[in-house]
């Protein structure tokens, strides 16, 4: 097969999730660990750092990663969904798998998948621990694909686990409220492995304390041990902060080539597992962080995160979507200058989008598109659910579509945002 039917065959014969939704998730590890038996544990021979998070474990993953190829590791760094190709999922150092390693991996192993039925999550998990085996990676990061208890990375056993954040999302698979959604992303803390808290709250941290107790390992919040005063933009659009460790700054004018003002809580659960990291034994020196988080996008390829796609008007892509990453969003919008503002916007039918249309803002012309996938709202269904909310605009089928559209309806000094799903961002970065 040639890599695009090998795609076609992975695409259309195992169950995807980001295509099908439900009908493609596995409440249990059997498959997993089937897979692992057949190709001898490969995550075994590797060290590994594992992250879970309602929303910023793909930044994070990104941000270790980067700095890790600073420090001179040969760097494996697992991520999904992707964007454009499936191979940005599974990169070293930044390079993606090749195109000949995923045919071979599939044609070598075909009868044994079509046997076994794994879903295409499943076998994605397989062939990315594989590959780092085989490429003899320093060290890898891992991002939990959804909660955390029951993911297929659920079997590795990493140098720290590290959970970003806990909000509402998924909330048909991992539990209806936000103590059973944390419980369930907890499920990634081992025995005697460090686990780093990113952003936190007083309901939540004890469901966190007592996992750790009863896994017997340490437990930091990164909240509570660094904090930033956020500087500016610098002219090369790089975000500038000042890190502080109680009242000591730490990290004076560290740079990040990521614009989200929300990259900030992103930054000290990065800093925290650093910390913790060199404590491992990880030659991490002042220099390779900051080097790493200065050139995160040209280390790994990161994209989607408050990205400038366009200038004049100005345009910016953004993959949250759900509540609180659509709260941080509309945030930043708002403290955006601009005369006018469109917004091209596209979801899923599985989340909860009566909540996130409630958050979006009024004073704006809307361009309702449909991603190309089959999880996909139709436009015309979101345009009258969002009007309940006072959203005007109109329904066009395509994004690349209503890009056009509202970049022809934009003067110079308007701004356009595209979001609402990942898969909207897909279509424009």
């Amino acid at each position: 097969m040639t890599y695009q039917q090998t795609l076609d065959y992975l695409f259309s014969s195992l169950p995807m999730f980001q295509r099908q939704g439900k009908a493609a998730y596995r409440d249990n590890l059997d498959n997993t660990l089937a897979l692992d038996t057949y190709f001898n544990h490969p995550h075994k021979k590797l060290k590994s750092i594992h992250i879970a998070g309602t929303n910023g474990k793909g930044s994070v993953s990104h941000m270790l990663a980067s700095v890790f190829q600073e420090a001179g590791y040969k760097t494996g760094l697992y991520t999904s969904p992707h964007l454009k190709d499936f191979r940005e999922r599974v990169r070293i150092n930044g390079e993606e798998i090749t195109e000949n390693y995923i045919v071979d991996f599939v044609a070598d192993n075909k009868s044994f998948f079509e046997k076994l039925k794994p879903s295409f999550f499943e076998m994605t998990v397989a062939l990315a621990f594989k590959y780092f085996a085989d490429e003899n990676v320093d060290v890898a990061i891992i991002e939990v694909g959804m909660g955390g208890r029951l993911d297929s990375t659920n079997i590795i056993s990493p140098e720290l686990s590290i959970i970003t954040n806990i909000s509402k999302d998924h909330t048909q698979f991992l539990g209806d409220t936000i103590e059973k959604i944390a419980i369930e992303k907890a499920g990634i803390v081992k025995e005697n492995i460090p686990l780093v808290i990113g952003q936190s709250s007083e309901e939540l941290k004890p469901v966190f304390i007592e996992k750790a107790e009863e896994k017997r390992t340490e437990i930091y919040f990164a909240e509570d041990n660094y904090h930033v005063d956020y500087a500016l933009t610098t002219v090369d659009e790089k975000q500038n902060f000042q890190v502080y460790s109680g009242k000591n700054i730490v990290y004076p004018n560290l740079k990040l080539d990521l614009l989200g003002i929300y990259q900030k809580y992103n930054l000290l659960t990065t800093l925290q597992s650093i910390k913790l990291l060199q404590e491992k034994g990880f030659q991490i020196k002042e220099e390779h962080i900051y080097n790493g988080l200065e050139n995160i996008q040209i280390n790994t390829g990161l994209k989607g995160r408050w990205q400038i796609i366009g200038h004049n008007p100005r345009i910016i892509c953004d993959t949250a979507h759900n509540e609180a990453g659509i709260r941080e969003v509309v945030s930043q919008i708002q403290s955006t200058p601009y005369k006018k503002l469109h917004m091209v916007i596209g979801m899923v039918n599985d989340k909860n989008i009566d909540k996130v249309l409630s958050l979006l803002p009024q004073n704006a012309r809307y361009y309702f598109t449909k991603a190309d996938i089959p999880r996909a709202l139709e436009e015309n269904e979101l345009m009258e659910k969002a009007s309940k909310y006072k959203l005007k605009g109109v329904a066009i089928s395509k994004v690349a579509d209503a890009l056009d559209l509202a970049k022809e309806e934009a003067d110079k000094n308007d701004f356009i945002f595209v979001g609402g799903s990942t898969f909207v961002v897909a279509e424009v970065v």
